[in-house]
């Protein structure tokens, strides 16, 4: 009888090798080509008789899966509506942004509820979540902590505290024992994690594991680590500031596109409802080089606030500085002001940043951009109550943008009476704010009001 030869194929990329190598040769992912089955003899597979039948789809109980409120509102809006029973969440994230202190927050009104959840830690000692807990008031007798790495363990944990809510913190810790390979291993990772789903799935316990992510930001360990859970969150936040978002990645039971704030203190990590205020900086009056703004973060409209500074230098080479914003396109809209509405900067440093540590990358930043370098050339301070939002192109002319009328509506509510937006916006704009329409940077630049500072220096 003919040997069967054995099959490699990478588990990231699915790329098929002749042999086993260390490091894939098509996505380069280290310790992901494993020996898969080889194909199916001629004929094709043998038919089997279900261990049970196929129900009509109207005979199941849709309530069986209805979401239940985590009671951080910040949290259930990114997940949709909240956590589902059986469900599998992936909450992934850089070392110290406050992964652990937000689900210790989750855990607490989990608990509050009425209802068991079980802390499952696996980079710390019991002792040390415990004093963690008493910072951020998050001791409740319906809170379990153990302090495991062995899978079997875990389950054993399970089957004796039978709680609605189980945290693995991380899944990268978590050994199970009988597979090859080390601990944080590809193979472990996708044992580990195959078990937790087939026990969310079974028992119909939500299951939320941390996870790592690699020095590019992806989440550490195999891609089908991603494929095998229900919902991908992607914890992002600054050391510098205390700002912490939640983007959704994948979620099965809602949109993938929403965004949570929150904001990290010594007491813990809160949810910040309206995070508009921390990307506004409340000025005592106009200021020249500052502009408003409106950016989509998925599916949420954020006012932000754009500020540049324009001084004049005799060096050679002018420094130009960006923070918060794409530097390619700040450099653009220099070029673009420079041709086409005589805003020449060879001569002076530019300095364009947001406030509040707000990171805008999207082109509907670019009329905002645009005045604020022409406010503080001219040393003239734009209207107060004033926003911009519209891209701008090679040739001067002002692009329409995406969800506009999302973006003037909230600005509206935050209190703002003038809004700018381009010519060829179609959509229907809310009531109560005066709306101006601008075609290219010359009806901008006569648009928006700008009163002239009493220090201005002539240029």
């Amino acid at each position: 009888m003919a040997k069967v030869k054995a099959i490699y194929r990478c588990t990231a990329c699915g790329k098929q090798v002749p042999k086993w190598v260390g490091r894939c040769p098509e996505c380069g992912e280290w310790g992901s080509v494993q020996e898969s089955a080889p194909p199916a003899a001629p004929g094709g597979p043998v038919s089997v008789a279900p261990s049970s039948p196929a129900v009509r789809i109207t005979d199941i109980d849709a309530n069986a899966a209805d979401a239940t409120p985590t009671g951080i509102g910040e949290f259930d809006r990114v997940l949709g509506r909240g956590v589902v029973p059986g469900s599998v969440i992936l909450l992934a994230g850089e070392p110290g942004v406050g992964k652990s202190t937000l689900l210790l927050e989750t855990v607490k009104h989990w608990a509050k509820a009425g209802r068991t959840a079980l802390y499952v830690t696996g980079e710390e000692s019991a002792g040390q979540v415990r004093l963690r807990a008493e910072r951020t008031d998050a001791v409740h007798p319906n809170i379990y902590l153990a302090a495991e790495t062995d899978l079997a363990t875990i389950l054993g944990h399970v089957d004796a505290v039978r709680p609605t809510l189980l945290i693995v913190d991380s899944v990268q810790t978590v050994v199970a024992t009988g597979t090859d390979g080390v601990s944080g291993g590809v193979t472990q990772i996708r044992a580990a994690t195959t078990a937790l789903v087939s026990l969310a799935k079974n028992s119909g316990i939500a299951v939320v594991l941390v996870g790592h992510v690699t020095k590019d930001g992806n989440v550490a360990g195999p891609r089908s680590l991603e494929h095998l859970v229900d919902v991908v969150l992607a914890f992002e936040g600054d050391r510098h500031t205390a700002l912490r978002l939640i983007r959704g990645i994948k979620n099965r039971f809602g949109p993938s596109d929403e965004v949570g704030c929150f904001e990290q203190r010594s007491d813990g990590i809160h949810e910040v409802a309206d995070p508009s205020g921390i990307f506004v900086h409340q000025h005592d009056g106009a200021v020249p080089g500052s502009v408003n703004l409106v950016a989509m973060d998925g599916r949420r409209a954020l006012v932000g606030e754009i500020q540049a500074l324009l001084n004049k230098t005799e060096a050679n080479m002018p420094r130009r500085a960006v923070s918060g914003l794409d530097s390619a396109r700040v450099a653009m809209m220099l070029a673009v002001a420079a041709k086409h509405s005589g805003l020449a900067t060879y001569n002076q440093e530019v300095y364009v940043s947001t406030v509040g540590g707000m990171k805008v990358v999207e082109p509907a930043a670019d009329l905002a951009i645009f005045l604020a370098l022409l406010s503080s050339h001219k040393n003239a301070a734009i209207a107060p109550g004033t926003i911009a939002i519209g891209e701008v192109g090679l040739t001067g002319e002002v692009r329409r943008v995406s969800s506009t009328a999302r973006r003037v509506a909230e600005a509206k509510r935050l209190g703002f009476t003038h809004a700018l937006i381009p010519a060829g916006t179609d959509e229907d704009m809310p009531r109560g704010i005066r709306i101006t329409k601008v075609a290219d940077l010359g009806d901008a630049s006569r648009a928006a009001t700008m009163q002239v500072a009493p220090d201005a220096a002539p240029f």
